[in-house]
Formats: structure tokens, sequence, C-alpha cells
């Protein structure tokens, strides 16, 4: 009788599992969709629970509040674009570090262009877990480069690596400042990022 009231429970529960994450994944979807087009004030938690068809007072099921689903939300923007740039750094030959540069620049700009509700999370500074996942990002990142630029010879092997956190850290100042300036982000001020931290890099570059 015990397995019989088991077998008969078990796929109940993974219905209502299943509908949680199905939840889950609304909620982002509707946070995602809400900062892209109005910007970080207007996706509260109650227009977030609108546009995801779920009453606020069961927000609270999936979702302890606003900053949860801010953080959950960048998280999965991190690991696609970790993905990205990662392949990119991987696939290309690095010639030069002006090519690296461009090599992590470039995915980063495209992606940020394409997911606004990205930039408004990033560059947001309204949450300790945000920024603490942003500055885990670029030291994971940072570190993976500069191990990168040793191997393939472009800067010298006794390069410290708070060089490239440096690098990511001016880095994300003016990709902060680009998008202010433009949603799309200002050519001008991403040129500039790529000229400030190619220069930098060099320094640490054999002669």
């Amino acid at each position: 009788m015990f397995e019989e009231k088991s077998t008969a429970q078990a796929p109940a529960r993974t219905a209502v599992q299943r509908r949680g994450v199905e939840r889950r994944r609304a909620i982002l979807d509707a946070a995602e969709a809400l900062l892209g087009e109005q910007g970080y004030e207007a996706a509260t938690l109650k227009a977030i629970g609108e546009r995801a068809g779920i009453p606020v007072a069961s927000m609270y099921h999936y979702f302890s509040d606003r900053h949860q689903v801010d953080a959950e939300l960048l998280r999965r923007h991190l690991r696609t674009l970790g993905e990205r740039v990662g392949a990119a750094l991987e696939d290309s030959e690095l010639p030069s570090l002006r090519v690296a540069v461009d090599t992590i620049i470039d995915p980063m700009s495209e992606y940020f262009r394409a997911h606004p509700s990205c930039v408004e999370l990033w560059f947001s500074g309204r949450g300790e877990t945000v920024n603490e996942l942003v500055r885990a990002f670029d030291t994971a990142l940072a570190d993976r480069s500069c191990d990168l630029l040793v191997e393939r010879g472009l800067v010298r092997a006794d390069t410290p690596r708070l060089v490239l956190r440096l690098a990511f850290e001016v880095g994300n100042r003016l990709f902060d400042l680009a998008f202010r300036e433009s949603r799309a982000g200002d050519d001008v001020t991403i040129g500039e990022a790529r000229r400030m931290v190619t220069a930098y890099l060099e320094t640490y570059a054999d002669r």
C-alpha cells in the first residue's frame, strides 16, 4: 500500500515542480522584457508579475524580492556572455594585443546591444548581489585572459593577474559611460576603451 501511494504521488510532485520551473522562467522573461523596454525603475515586482500573468502574492513563492529576480536574471545573462567571450578567445589566433582586446570587447558590446536588460542590471549598482556577480565574472574572465595572453606570448610571463583585472575594471567603467550616452552603446567611447586597454597592456608586452 505504501508503494502504491508513493507511486501515485510522484507524477503529482513532478507536475508541481515543472510548473514551478515554468513560472520562474516566465518571471525572468517578463523581467527581461520590462528592463529592456522601460528601464530599471519600471520593472517592479508588481509589473513583472502582471507581465508574466502571475498574481503578485504568488510571485513570492518563486522569488523573495526584486533583488533576487535581478540576480537570477543576471546569472542567466552571465552564463551566455561568458560562453560567447570564451569561445571567441579560444577560436581566435590572437596575433596581437589589439586583436585580443577586440576579441573580448566585440562580443561583450554586441551582447549588451542585443540585451538592454543586461545593461540595466550590469551598471545599475542597485543590489550587492548583482555587484558581486559582476565582480566575480570580471575577475574570472580577467584571470582566464591573463593566462591566455601569457600562453600566446602577448604579455610577459611574469605579468600579474592584477593587470588584467585592472584592465577589466577600466573597460567596465567606460562601457558604463558608453551605454549611458546611448542605449545602443556609444561607438566613440567604446573605441576609446579599446585604445586605453590596449595601450595599458602593451606596457607588459616583450619589446
